[in-house]
C-alpha cells in the first residue's frame, strides 16, 4: 500500500509507456523522485533504488507502475464485491477465479482500496496450445476459423475447411466510416441508431471496453434512445438480453460480443419472453393460450423486422482480433435472412492511435474534413490490423496451491 501511494503520485513525464509493448519503465527523472519518496517512508534499505537490497521493492514498484498507469477499471478489471475480477480482452466476460501471477493482481487490489489477498502459488504450467495437443484426435467447428487458418495449421497441423452456408447470405456489410475524433463519432453513431429505430430495424452495438459501452449508453439516454447494456456488469442477465435483440426497434449494447450461446431471433425468442413476462401463469390452459398469443406477437414483429431490414450489427471500433469483428458481423444475416453491419473509426480508438500507420494517419489528419464529416474506405481496418498483428501469448493453465488459478 505504501509504494502504491508513492506511484500515485508520479506524473507522465516520470516514466515511458509503450502501449504497443504493454511495458512501462520509470525515466531517470521518475527514479529520483520515486528514491526520494521511498527514502521519506523509510522503504529503501540503501540510497540507490536498484541496489541488491532492495531488489524486492524495485518489484513492487514496478508492478505498482503497471498497475496505476497500464491498467484501467471497467476494461482490463472490475470491482464487484470488494474483488478485483480480470475481464476477458476477447469475450468482454469475467473470469471469476483467475488472478494475475508475479504480484500484480495485489498491485491492482491496493490501486483499487480493496483487501488484498495472498499470492496464489504455481506448481505447474502448460499452454493450453500444448494441452489440446495432448489429445490423439483433434477437430472443431466455427464460423471464424478462415482468419485464423495459417495459426492452427501451425500450432495443430490442423487444415481449416470452409463449408458455404446452406441458404446465400444475403447481409450487406458496408465499408468502414472513419472519423476525426471518438466525439464525432458517437455522434454520427447516435445519429445512425436514431435512424433504424425510427423505422424498426433492431440494432446490435459492439463495443471493446465496459467504459465504452457506458459512455455510449449515456449518449443515447441523452437524446432519449431506449437501449439495453450488456457487459461484464451483467453477466448474469447476458441470455435474456441477448434473446430479444432482434425484435422491432431493439438497441443492445454489448462488450466484446462474441458468440454468447444464445441465437438472436428476429422479432423475439418466444421461450425467454414466456420465461420473462407471464412466469406467474402456472394453469397449463392458460399458459398454452399466453404460448399461442406470443407466437402471433413475434411471426408479425418479424415480419415487420424484415421489411425494415433485419438486424443492423454496428461496431464503434475495430478489435486487435479480427475474429472477434467477424464474430460480431456474424450475429447478423443468419438463416438467409437480411441484415447489415458497419464499423465505425476515428483516430483516437487504442488500435488506430496504438498501431496505425503514421503516414495514414497524417494523410486523413491534413486532409480537408468538415466537422462531423467521415471517410469512408474500405482499407482502413485492412492496413491498421495488419502493424497490429503482434506475437501472440500463450494463455496457461496453472496447477496452484490455491483454490484460484493463476495466469
Amino acid at each position: 500500500m505504501a509504494v502504491d501511494q508513492v506511484v500515485k503520485q508520479l506524473v507522465e513525464e516520470d516514466y515511458e509507456k509503450d502501449e504497443k509493448q504493454r511495458s512501462i519503465i520509470l525515466t531517470e527523472g521518475g527514479t529520483e523522485k520515486v528514491e526520494q519518496m521511498l527514502q521519506a517512508s523509510g522503504l529503501l534499505k540503501s540510497e540507490n533504488l536498484y541496489d541488491f537490497e532492495n531488489t524486492t521493492v524495485v518489484h513492487h514498484v514496478n508492478q505498482a507502475l503497471r498497475a496505476n498507469k497500464m491498467f484501467q477499471r471497467d476494461q482490463e478489471y472490475i470491482v464487484k464485491g470488494g474483488k478485483i475480477i480480470i475481464i476477458d480482452e476477447f469475450t468482454g466476460r469475467m473470469m471469476d477465479g483467475r488472478r494475475w501471477s508475479d504480484g500484480l493482481h495485489q498491485a491492482v487490489e491496493a490501486k483499487e482500496g480493496v483487501d488484498i489477498q495472498p499470492e496464489n502459488q504455481t506448481l505447474a504450467s502448460i499452454t493450453f496450445q500444448n494441452y489440446f495437443r495432448m489429445y490423439p484426435k483433434l477437430a472443431g467447428m466455427t464460423g471464424t476459423a478462415a482468419t485464423e487458418a495459417a495459426e492452427f495449421y501451425d500450432i495443430y497441423k490442423l487444415n481449416v475447411v470452409e463449408i458455404p452456408t446452406n441458404v446465400p447470405v444475403q447481409r450487406v456489410d458496408d465499408d468502414d466510416d472513419f472519423f476525426r475524433t471518438a466525439k464525432e463519432k458517437f455522434e454520427a453513431i447516435v445519429k445512425e441508431i436514431e435512424a433504424a429505430v425510427v423505422k424498426g430495424q433492431p440494432v446490435l452495438v459492439g463495443t471493446v471496453s465496459i467504459e465504452k459501452s457506458e459512455m455510449l449508453s449515456e449518449f443515447l439516454k441523452s437524446r432519449g434512445v431506449k437501449h439495453t447494456v450488456l457487459n461484464a456488469r451483467y453477466h448474469e442477465q447476458e441470455a435474456h438480453i441477448i434473446a430479444q435483440a432482434g425484435r422491432k426497434g431493439a438497441v443492445t449494447i454489448a462488450t466484446n460480443m462474441a458468440g454468447r450461446g444464445t441465437d438472436i431471433q428476429l422479432g423475439g425468442n418466444l421461450e425467454f419472453r414466456l420465461s420473462d413476462e407471464h412466469s406467474h401463469v402456472t394453469d397449463p390452459a392458460e399458459l398454452e393460450a399466453v404460448r399461442e398469443r406470443l407466437k402471433a406477437e413475434i411471426a408479425t414483429e418479424k415480419a415487420e423486422v424484415l421489411a425494415a431490414g433485419g438486424l443492423f450489427v454496428l461496431a464503434t471500433e475495430r478489435h486487435e482480433s479480427r475474429r472477434i469483428d467477424n464474430q460480431l458481423r456474424g450475429r447478423s444475416g443468419r438463416q438467409g435472412d437480411p441484415g447489415r453491419s458497419k464499423f465505425y473509426l476515428s483516430l483516437e480508438d487504442d488500435l488506430l492511435r496504438i498501431f496505425g500507420q503514421q503516414t495514414l494517419l497524417q494523410k486523413v489528419m491534413n486532409s480537408s474534413l468538415a466537422d462531423g464529416e467521415a471517410i469512408t474506405h474500405p482499407g482502413f481496418p485492412r492496413r491498421s490490423r495488419r502493424r497490429s498483428r503482434r506475437s501472440r501469448r500463450a494463455t496457461t493453465i496453472s496447477a496452484s496451491s490455491c483454490s484460484s488459478t493463476t495466469m
